[in-house]
């Protein structure tokens, strides 16, 4: 189980624009230490889709290190591009993430059988896919 209440962090950043690591470590060691069981990293909720690839790693890398041994951590690997989505969840899941949150495409709307294919890539990871859509972005 991943467990009962798993934060959306949001990503600091710093006054240049830049990700703010330090601020984001210690954002994560709060939630957790204020009862959360885990966190979701760039989750669906605002910034993720404004991160770079390299700045998403990182936010993996250190969400990871900072819930080993004291929470789950979930990584938010949704993208508009199928193959994309799938890169970046299986660097999650080579990074030790305990699942991965994957949106639908947000701007296109697939049929149902086809959005299977931005989640099942986990499963050859052995890393378990929580998948959500973003209904109110399809007009």
């Amino acid at each position: 189980m991943l467990g009962a209440v798993l934060t959306a962090a949001v990503t600091p950043f710093d006054e240049s624009g830049g990700v703010d690591e330090a601020a984001y470590r210690a954002l994560v060691r709060r939630l957790l230490d204020s009862g959360s069981d885990g966190i979701v990293v760039a989750g669906t909720t605002g910034e993720a889709s404004t991160l770079s690839d390299v700045e998403r790693i990182a936010l993996f890398e250190a969400g990871r290190e900072e819930t080993r041994g004291r929470g789950t951590m979930v990584a938010g690997t949704g993208s508009n591009d199928t193959a994309h989505s799938v890169h970046l969840t299986q660097v999650a899941a080579e990074l030790g993430a305990d699942a991965v949150l994957v949106v639908t495409p947000i701007t296109t709307s697939p049929p149902p059988r086809a959005s299977g294919a931005t989640w099942r890539p986990s499963q050859r990871w052995g890393c378990p896919s929580c998948s959500t859509t973003s209904p109110g972005a399809r007009r």
